[in-house]
């Protein structure tokens, strides 16, 4: 860690024992969900710690997001997970370590789990999920191995007796409810939808910042500890064919549905390309499957985050819908 960020170190840990909110060592924080939950650890006082690789600060694509955590003083750690002293130091300046490294560097979190250990003071890890509950899902590959590695990774934090918290988003509304579910496109359809299955197994649609919002608000909260953090208000559940129809009201024109079977879909998935098959999985899991919720939150694993956190103000379907009319 670099000498010339020894003062900023010393003042976040003076911030922690001012505010009494736990230390955040974020990493994958430059990343597609990353990016949020730095944000909104910082913006609710947590003194916040970004963990950066050299290839992030070489690119010009990141770096307007690590002028942002600049600004909004985030310290910024140099190094990544090959770097096991380099991580063991890192998490010796903080309290709690979030990951939210992409599918690819899933498997690559032992490593963070055997920096924990080492570090011996880190008390609660949440490891990257922002999805499904991988324990809970009835899905076929490419989604299946994706949910698969991160199941092996809560067996390992589990196995170690690390402290966890599991945080369960679903889908993200950037990517699944500004398309309508729809693969490849930009922007809500308005003309032509594709309904997967019959269109009545209810989703979860929840607004990036929201997530940063709701997984901040976890890390020192001792109801969040040692269970699945499920992010299910139910302003954010729909079917597709209830979400098109809240669509089709809001532009005031119908659009011409076609409903895909599930073994039609199987088929597209088997021979479409990535990251095609990656995205059509997802929907078959959470659209036809109903992967999101098709099981009751039980208090033996898991809490709801709305109910938890009611101050919190997120946006609803409606809302974020809004915006593309």
């Amino acid at each position: 860690m670099p000498e010339i960020q020894v003062c900023s170190i010393i003042n976040q840990k003076n911030m922690a024992a001012a505010t009494g909110k736990s230390k955040i060592l974020i990493i994958g924080g430059t990343g597609y969900i990353g990016k949020f939950i730095v944000k909104a650890s910082a913006t609710a006082g947590h003194p916040t710690f970004a963990l950066i690789r050299e290839t992030s600060i070489l690119s010009p694509a990141k770096a307007p997001i690590i002028q942002a955590f600049k600004s909004s003083g985030v310290f910024l750690v140099h190094g990544d997970l090959n770097d096991h002293e380099g991580l063991v130091k890192a998490m010796k300046q903080v309290d709690v370590v979030i990951s939210a490294v992409g599918k690819d560097l899933l498997p690559e979190q032992t490593k963070i789990i055997a920096a924990i250990k080492d570090a011996g003071n880190i008390k609660r890890f949440f490891p990257s999920e922002f999805g499904n509950d991988v324990d809970r899902v009835h899905a076929v590959d490419p989604a299946k191995s994706m949910f698969g590695a991160k199941s092996m990774i809560r067996r390992a934090v589990e196995a170690e007796g690390i402290p966890y918290t599991y945080v369960c988003s679903n889908f993200f509304a950037d990517r699944f409810l500004k398309t309508l579910g729809q693969p490849g496109a930009m922007a809500p359809p308005r003309d032509k939808v594709v309904i997967f299955g019959d269109g009545n197994s209810k989703a979860v649609f929840i607004e990036e910042t929201d997530v940063g919002t709701y997984t901040i608000k976890g890390v020192d909260d001792p109801r969040t500890l040692n269970k699945i953090l499920y992010i299910r208000p139910t302003s954010n559940m729909g079917s597709l064919n209830d979400i098109v129809s809240l669509w089709e009201k809001k532009i005031g024109k119908t659009l011409e549905r076609t409903y895909v079977s599930e073994e039609q879909l199987i088929e597209n998935i088997q021979e479409a390309g990535f990251p095609r098959n990656v995205v059509l999985s997802l929907c078959h899991s959470a659209f036809v499957k109903g992967d999101h919720t098709n099981f009751e939150i039980e208090s033996s694993f898991g809490v709801e985050a709305s109910e938890l956190y009611p101050d919190v103000k997120n946006t609803t379907v409606s809302e974020y819908l809004d915006q593309f009319v």
